[in-house]
């Protein structure tokens, strides 16, 4: 807005003018120069006046009717007034321009974003519309709130009391599309279809569909094509009636394949749940369905259906796969067995079958089907093509078996009745299948034993526990299983080890290492019957917990437990001096052997030393005898019990002897101390001990050392002294005796090699001989075989022809044979040809005769017999229809010689008729 008081407007110009005094604002519009009253002041402008290209419009705001410059005008608030292509024009004052920025706010109003172009509406599409105010155009009257649409090709032309919502384009549904709409408000679609508000319902016609002013695109869906492969699985979300007339209730779900429809369309009411893919089940291979649906198509909860391949199908809605996975048969061989268990009651028919032999006949009589039932029912001589046998134990040494079939003898051929828990077996070689009332507990293999081998086995139902041993393949049978056997983990070291336990400076220990099992080095199956290969000359004592006894095995020997059986385990002293449980064994050694040990005894003369002692062992007993044999276990630890009693005996021997006349006599002192005398003065050799039946039958001294340290050193120089001169006389005997010795050797070896040279000249002389002999060999040896090989030779090729010419003429036989074989069945075939075909003309003319007759005496039966009377008194010309009535010409037929007149047969016809 200007400042001055005076404006120059230009063509096309306008400006506002407020009176002050009136307070009434005036337009002024160029080309004309405006000069300002005192109470007078601008308004707006100067603003340039709206220019409206054809094709484009505008909308005014508050529009003023009746202007008269000067004077109160009337403004039409909050109406508006559209203006189209026409002559420049300007704004009122109060007027506003609809897109433009208000003038009032200072600068030009953007008049470019307030002319707005006409809206164009393109074939096909449309222009939803609102009426703001009740109004009427040439579609009728409107009211407000109302919208319709207007459909292309056109061009609207806007009017202020109606609201243009926005251009509606339509949707292109090519083959195999589907549009789905809903009704925003109840009213009568263009098929005169009336919709209800939310309403949803499809268009499946190709081409451009445009949407109706209450349709809403939901949503645009295109054809599931179904294969044989895939099918859907369809959920109702509502109760309708789907396209087959079918009524699904609301949630209810069904499977749609390629074998109702190949193309499936989407369905108001009806969603699409999954896809469901056909299983194939190949031979071999079966499925467990759960909740299969009826004959009336809906699911048997809980129920469960067996398929068997080869075989393909789709499972139902509601239908699942048992384990969610297809199973293979359980193939068995002859080694192979699995224990089932029935899960439901139902009749078990399954049996064996074995074939045996296919190409042995016997003579006598040919039986087809043979049902024998008693086992000491015995057949010689008989042809036997199916054979059943009831109990298996009926041997048959005689009969040729085509076929055999192994039945349990509870069956009878009818089937066994199994309860829920029912346990049994099924053995191979077969192909087995399980039915949905049974369980496949486990699949057994037949468990080889070699000799030596076995296995614990524990009978479920008994709960028994007995040992399987080899050499054999063993099969468990429905109620046993592996028994596993446990062993204290002391004997499962001792068993690894041998038998043997201890610290590895004992001798003793050496003893167990042959006894050593590689396998138990691995790890021992405890399902494996416990073996221990018992040293020789070894005794090994085991104890039965159930039966309360026990038994001794002695080397070398196996042992093998029993379920209830375990090792007596002896913990014997060892060392030097013997220490109590140093060593743990499983074995006792009968011996003869030695006991080592380190005892101290002290003289009468308080001088004490330190004895190492070994004494030979070995046990006395009788085997047979249980209680001899139990008797050398009646100690456990025999080598401690021998060491005390014997050191007991010795110290209180050396007690009353002074050192010197014990080193003088320790040996003889030592013996009697252990074996005593007798009353002549003998030792009483050898020592038994009761307890056990031990028996000591020497001692050896190996060592005496005296405890005092001063006393071993002086003791030890008078032995070295004692030592020196004793070797010194050895060292000159030895070299005395060396010297001969090799004197007579040297003699010897001058000997034998005269020997040597007189043997190789005779080895030479026999070479000459013999070379000699080859020579001549070779000579005479080339002629005589090629000689020989050319006999050979000519021999093989006349058998050869001989055996070709044989064969030929059975070739030629064979041949000459096939020939009138084949000519024979071709005359064969020709006479039954033709005595069919003779066969079939006579029927045939015998059903026409059957015919003639039957057409002949219907003819009759319709005249009635009252009738053909009648028509036979009549005259001649009667007769004729009558005969032609009956299909007889009135034709005079003669055999060449007598006339026969059909009237005549015709009226004996008649009479005879008449007469029956």
């Amino acid at each position: 807005m200007s400042k001055n008081n005076v404006v120059g407007l230009k063509l096309y110009q306008f400006v506002h003018v407020l009176d002050v005094t009136t307070n009434i604002t005036r337009i002024e519009i160029g080309p004309q120069t405006i000069v300002l009253k005192t109470n007078e002041s601008f308004v707006a402008g100067p603003l340039p006046m709206i220019v409206i290209a054809p094709g484009y419009y505008c909308v005014v705001h508050n529009p003023v009717s009746n202007y008269v410059p000067g004077q109160a005008c009337e403004i039409r608030f909050g109406e508006k007034a559209v203006h189209f292509h026409e002559d420049p024009f300007p704004l009122y004052p109060g007027e506003v321009l609809e897109g433009a920025s208000d003038y009032l706010t200072g600068g030009l109003p953007d008049y470019k974003r307030a002319i707005k172009k006409l809206p164009v509406v393109p074939d096909n599409h449309g222009i939803k519309l609102k009426a703001l105010l009740d109004c009427e155009d040439e579609n009728g009257k409107h009211q407000a709130g109302e919208e319709w649409q207007l459909n292309g090709p056109r061009t609207y032309i806007p009017r202020p009391e109606v609201e243009v919502q926005g251009i509606v384009n339509p949707t292109v549904l090519k083959e195999g599309e589907a549009l789905r709409l809903r009704a925003k408000q109840g009213f009568i679609d263009r098929y005169d279809n009336e919709r209800v508000t939310d309403e949803e319902w499809f268009i499946c016609e190709q081409g451009s569909y445009l949407p109706d002013v209450y349709e809403e695109v939901v949503e645009l869906l295109k054809k599931i094509t179904l294969t044989p492969e895939i099918g859907l699985n369809l959920r109702a979300t509502q109760t309708v009636k789907d396209r087959y007339g079918i009524t699904r209730l609301a949630g209810e779900e069904w499977l749609l394949t390629s074998e109702t429809t190949d193309e499936y369309y989407p369905e108001i009411g009806v969603e699409v749940a999954s896809k469901a893919k056909k299983l194939v089940l190949t031979k071999g291979q079966y499925c467990v369905v759960e909740n299969p649906l009826d004959k009336s198509g809906r699911p048997q909860l809980g129920k469960l259906e067996l398929r068997i391949g080869c075989s393909s199908f789709f499972l139902h809605p509601g239908e699942r796969l048992q384990g969610g996975n297809v199973k293979s048969s359980y193939v068995l061989s002859d080694q192979q067995a699995i224990v089932l268990q029935a899960v439901n009651q139902f009749k078990d028919t399954m049996f064996k079958v074995f074939i045996i032999d296919k190409d042995t006949v016997f003579k006598g009589l040919s039986i087809t089907l043979l049902f024998i039932i008693d086992k000491d029912t015995m057949f010689k001589g008989l042809s036997i093509t199916l054979l059943f046998i009831i109990d298996k134990d009926i041997m048959f040494k005689v009969l040729s078996i085509t076929l055999l079939f192994i039945i349990d003898k509870d069956t009878m051929f009818k089937g066994k009745n199994r309860l829920p828990g029912d346990t049994w077996m099924i053995r191979g070689p077969i192909d087995y299948i399980p039915p949905v009332e049974v369980q496949v507990v486990k699949q057994r293999d037949q468990i080889p034993l070699s000799k030596n081998e076995g296995i614990y086995i524990q009978n479920k139902q008994t709960g028994k526990v007995r040992a399987i041993m080899g050499p054999k393949s063993y099969m468990l049978t429905a109620h046993e299983e592996l028994w596993e056997k446990k062993l204290d983990s002391n004997i499962e070291t001792l068993l690894k080890q041998g038998g043997g336990d201890g610290s590895g400076d004992i001798r003793k220990i050496a003893y167990f290492e042959q006894s050593i099992d590689p396998q138990m080095l691995k790890g021992r199956d405890k399902t494996r019957v416990i073996t221990y290969r018992c040293p020789g000359n070894t005794a090994v004592q085991v104890y039965n917990y159930l039966e309360k006894t026990a038994r001794v095995v002695f080397g070398p020997d196996l042992v093998i437990l029993g379920p209830h059986e375990n090792f007596n385990v002896l913990s014997l002293s060892a060392g030097k001096p013997k220490k109590c449980d140093a060593m743990r064994s499983l074995c006792l050694m009968l011996g003869p052997d030695f006991i080592t040990d380190i005892i101290e005894v002290e003289t009468s003369d308080h001088a004490r030393l330190r004895l190492q002692l070994a004494f030979n062992n070995h046990f006395e007993y009788e085997k047979g005898d249980v209680e001899s044999e139990a008797k050398i276990f009646s100690v456990g630890d025999f080598i401690g019990f021998a060491c005390r009693k014997i050191g007991g005996r010795i110290r209180a021997q050396v007690a009353h002897v002074p050192f010197d006349e014990f080193h003088k006599h320790s040996a003889m002192i030592i013996q009697t101390a252990v074996f005593g005398v007798d009353q002549e003065g003998n030792l009483n050799i050898p020592l038994t001990f009761e307890a056990n039946n031990l028996v000591i039958s020497s001692v050896d001294i190996q060592s005496i050392e005296p405890v005092d340290a001063k006393m071993r050193d002086s003791l030890s120089k008078s032995v070295q002294l004692a030592i020196e001169i004793s070797t010194k006389s050895i060292e000159a005997s030895a070299s005395h005796e060396a010297s001969r010795n090799e004197q007579i050797a040297k003699g010897q070896l001058e000997r034998q090699k005269l020997l040597n040279e007189m043997d190789s000249e005779k080895e030479k002389t026999k070479l000459l001989e013999l070379q000699a002999i080859t020579a001549a060999v070779e000579s005479t040896g080339q002629a005589k075989a090629e000689s020989q090989a050319q006999a050979e030779r000519m021999l093989i090729e006349c058998e050869s022809e001989i055996e070709s010419a044989k064969l030929k003429a059975e070739a030629e036989e064979i041949e000459h044979l096939a020939k009138l074989e084949t000519q024979g069945l071709l005359r064969a075939q020709e006479l039954s040809y033709q005595r069919e075909l003779n066969r079939m003309e006579l029927d045939l003319e015998k059903g026409r005769a059957d015919i003639e007759v039957n057409k002949f005496k219907s003819m009759v039966e319709t005249l009635g017999r009252k009738t053909i009377e009648t028509m036979s008194i009549a005259g001649p010309k009667a007769q004729t229809n009558l005969l032609k009535g009956l299909g007889l010409q009135s034709v005079l037929v003669t055999d060449g010689t007598t006339p026969i007149n059909l009237f005549d047969t015709a009226h004996g016809l008649i009479g005879s008729k008449g007469g029956q």
